[in-house]
């Protein structure tokens, strides 16, 4: 099986590209997407997957990523779908989409594709529940500045307090420093404590100005 390929562009055609690959110009059938990114002259790698055919020449497909080949290989697997409405579908939805259509049981994402009716649409959503897991989003990286705010926050408040204001006025003037000046929120503790103190309108000493 090939899996994959790498070598120098050779040809884009409408539906196809050729690739030289030690020697050999090996023709890959891909979608508009994949071509789109294939220039003559450049090295290109492409995951592929090869379709042998009984009564024709077998057949070799490119993709720009492993999730696009795992789609195409897993649709390959249902009954009427070949591997040129399969690629067909790749050409319509991204990945994510058709595993997203999946979830949903949404028929009408696949008769979006052409050459596929509802009865197809409904043949592929019957036979790939299950089997294709959703791709979940990423998630964000933590960041530190809630944290570090409401740490900041807590000892300019235990500050003010041992220099007589209530807890409740402490709290009241750091939230609204923080709210009217957000440039704060990464700010030491004395740099905010200070700006508070300007605004309640008294500087004990030790702060500088």
């Amino acid at each position: 099986m090939i899996s994959s390929i790498r070598g120098e562009v050779l040809h884009v055609g409408l539906d196809h590209a050729v690739v030289e690959v030690s020697g050999f110009g090996l023709q890959v059938t891909a979608t508009p997407q994949t071509l789109a990114e294939l220039r003559p002259g450049q090295e290109t790698r492409l995951q592929t997957s090869f379709v042998p055919r009984q009564d024709d020449a077998p057949l070799l497909f490119g993709f720009a990523d492993v999730g696009e080949r795992e789609i195409f290989t897993t649709l390959l697997g249902i009954s009427g779908v070949g591997p040129r409405l399969a690629l067909a579908v790749l050409s319509v939805h991204v990945p994510a989409e058709v595993r997203q259509a999946i979830a949903d049981s949404d028929t009408a994402a696949f008769t979006k594709v052409p050459g596929i009716g509802k009865k197809t649409a409904q043949r592929i959503l019957l036979e790939l529940a299950g089997k294709l897991v959703i791709d979940q989003p990423a998630a964000e990286p933590a960041t530190t500045v809630p944290s570090r705010l409401e740490e900041t926050g807590a000892q300019v408040q235990e500050a003010l307090s041992s220099l007589g204001w209530t807890e409740k006025d402490a709290r009241s003037a750091v939230e609204r420093v923080l709210r009217e000046e957000p440039e704060l929120a990464d700010a030491e503790v004395a740099v905010v404590l200070r700006h508070t103190l300007r605004m309640l309108g008294s500087t004990p000493a030790g702060i500088g100005r």
